[in-house]
Formats: structure tokens, C-alpha cells, sequence
């Protein structure tokens, strides 16, 4: 529909003299902002990462898969918005709800129902796709002990991560409190992207100061970088820009630290408190009908596995002290 208008002439919006036409005041915090909630639609970049596991051949096709999926759908949002401009005005842009909705009542006509049905199954794609791999966080979490043990089984059957869905929906519901949407994707933008750049940082530190470690995919560190220099703009300027709902952001976030120091750092806890958590993962097993899974992995699989365990062990233990008089255990 887009090329059409272009073809009957209607791009005026297109025409370099009014796209660039300020019709607000500039703002680098607003600039910064717009990114954020424009970085949301391409979300999906990071989240094929979380279900590596249940990949086929993921050293091949993880890299693959990203390297298709982001040109092809950063080529189908930005034609679909160039398609927006030839039939609506920045102004109308602003004021619709449901861009896509308006679009299709002023071209469709009698048409215009299959807009509004088309937002509502990618939504539902979308949904599934999260769903999919944002219960595998959870998952991942409690096996490694940071989340209750339940969360880290699976369906004796269908091999489903039941808990971690069911903990995802709790966990989804509590963020639709708020009937701002957009206030809620600034703040799920905003912790998202602090994660991110943290993450990405730590692959820098842990290349200077591990370089000989096992890495089945590796990427020039000129990538990450550049991500940093973006990721510091964005959120430097997001938080000078919108504070208070940053600031919100940040304290959903710190909630996590009590939860920490509760559940994984605190060894020592009271005998009443262990039953209490062993009776929960038994009723919740049984209406569930879930079980630890059983790990089964290829010769090749259990050596990257050892590998990675020294590594971190490496990683993570302190220094040995120099004392001459140490005794080694």
C-alpha cells in the first residue's frame, strides 16, 4: 500500500524538506526517550538467547538466526512506517492510538477490519515468543539456585516449564497495575537496557582479563563497544529526561536485593523456614505435575560443561595468598 501511494504521489511527508520540518522544539532527553520506546519494537533481538539449550546446533544457528532476523525486521518496520508517512501527517501519527488502525481506514475502506486483526495476532506472537523464552529465565535462575527449586521443573509429559510460566503470568499481571502503556514500556525499556549494557560491559572486562577462556561464539569487541556508547546516551539522557519514572524503574528493580540476601545469600536458615519452602515445592509439584528434568548431553556438550565450570571457578575464586607458611588443603 505504501509503494501505491508513493506511485499515485502522495509523499509529501517523504520530501526531505518537511520530514526534517521541527514542528515541536528540539530535545536531546526526548530524543534519547523516543529511542527507548522505539527500541522496544525490536525487543526480540536478545530473547532467542535465552533458549539456547533447546536449540539445534546453537554455535551455528544462534548467530544465524540474529543475523536474519534483524535486518529483515528492521527492513519490514521501517517500509511500514515510511507506508504510515504517505497517508498520515506527523500530527496524526501523534494522535491515533492504533497507527496501523488509522492507516487502514483511510485506504482500505469496507478493508480496513483486516488491520486491526493483523495487530491483534502479531500481539499474540509476540506474546507467545516471550513467553516462550521469559519463562526460561526463571528457569535458568533456579537451577542455579537464585529462584525456589520449583521453578526449575518441568512437565513429566510435555516437558513445559509449568512454574516458570505460571510465576512469568503472576509476575506480567503485576506489571499491568499501571494503565499507562507507555509509561510501562519506559520502564521495562529502561531496567531492560541497564541489564543489557551491564551484560555487554562484562563481556569487555571478562575479554581483557580472561582472554584464553572457551567461547563457542565470539564477536569483534568493536560491537560491544559501540552498543555502550549507545547504551550510556540512551540511558544517561532517558533518566535526565523522564527521572521520576526512571527512578520508579530503578526501585522495581532494587526490590530484587532483599529477595537476594533472603533467598541465596542467607545459608543459615531456620529449620521451619526449609519446611515451609519443601511443602510449597511438594504441593506445587503435585498440582503442576512436574519433576526435575533429567540432563542428558553428548560427549562434546559435557566437555564445553567442564570447561566452562573450571572457567568460572577460575572466575570466581579469590586469589591465593602468598603467605609461605599456607598450607595447601
Amino acid at each position: 500500500m505504501g509503494v501505491v501511494q508513493i506511485c499515485k504521489g502522495q509523499y509529501f511527508w517523504l520530501e526531505p524538506k518537511n520530514a526534517f520540518e521541527n514542528f515541536q522544539e528540539p530535545d536531546i532527553g526526548l530524543i534519547a526517550l523516543a529511542f527507548l520506546q522505539g527500541s522496544f519494537a525490536y525487543g526480540g533481538w536478545n530473547f532467542l538467547n535465552y533458549v539456547t539449550e533447546e536449540l539445534v546446533d546453537p554455535y551455528k544457528n544462534l548467530p544465524r538466526a540474529i543475523f536474519i532476523s534483524i535486518p529483515l525486521v528492521t527492513f519490514v518496520y521501517v517500509f511500514a512506517n515510511v507506508a504510515y508517512v504517505t497517508a498520515m501527517s506527523p500530527q496524526e501519527l501523534l494522535a491515533s492510538n492504533a497507527v496501523a488502525v488509522t492507516f487502514g481506514e483511510k485506504l482500505l475502506g469496507v478493508m480496513a477490519w483486516i488491520m486491526p486483526i493483523s495487530v491483534a495476532l502479531s500481539t499474540f506472537g509476540g506474546v507467545n515468543g516471550s513467553l516462550f523464552t521469559s519463562s526460561r529465565l526463571f528457569f535458568a535462575g533456579a537451577r542455579e539456585g537464585h529462584l525456589p527449586s520449583v521453578l526449575a521443573m518441568i512437565h513429566v509429559k510435555r516437558c513445559t516449564p509449568i512454574p516458570a510460566l505460571l510465576f512469568t503470568c503472576i509476575s506480567t499481571l503485576l506489571m499491568l497495575v499501571t494503565s499507562d502503556m507507555y509509561t510501562l514500556i519506559n520502564y521495562v525499556g529502561f531496567i531492560n537496557y541497564l541489564f543489557y549494557g551491564v551484560t555487554v560491559a562484562g563481556q569487555i572486562v571478562l575479554r581483557w582479563k580472561k582472554p584464553n577462556i572457551l567461547r563457542p561464539i565470539k564477536v569483534n569487541l568493536l560491537f560491544p563497544i559501540i552498543y555502550l556508547l549507545f547504551w550510556a546516551f540512551l540511558l544517561v539522557f532517558s533518566l535526565w529526561s523522564e527521572p521520576v519514572v526512571c527512578g520508579i524503574g530503578l526501585a522495581i528493580m532494587l526490590t530484587g536485593v532483599p529477595v537476594y540476601f533472603l533467598g541465596v545469600y542467607w545459608q543459615h536458615k531456620p529449620r521451619c523456614f526449609n519446611k515451609f519452602i519443601e511443602l510449597l515445592t511438594l504441593v506445587s509439584q503435585k498440582m503442576c505435575v512436574v519433576v526435575y528434568p533429567k540432563v542428558e548431553e553428548d560427549s562434546e556438550t559435557e566437555e564445553i560443561r567442564e570447561d566452562t565450570k573450571l572457567q568460572n571457578q577460575s572466575i570466581y575464586q579469590p586469589p591465593a595468598s602468598k603467605d609461605k607458611d599456607a598450607v595447601e588443603p
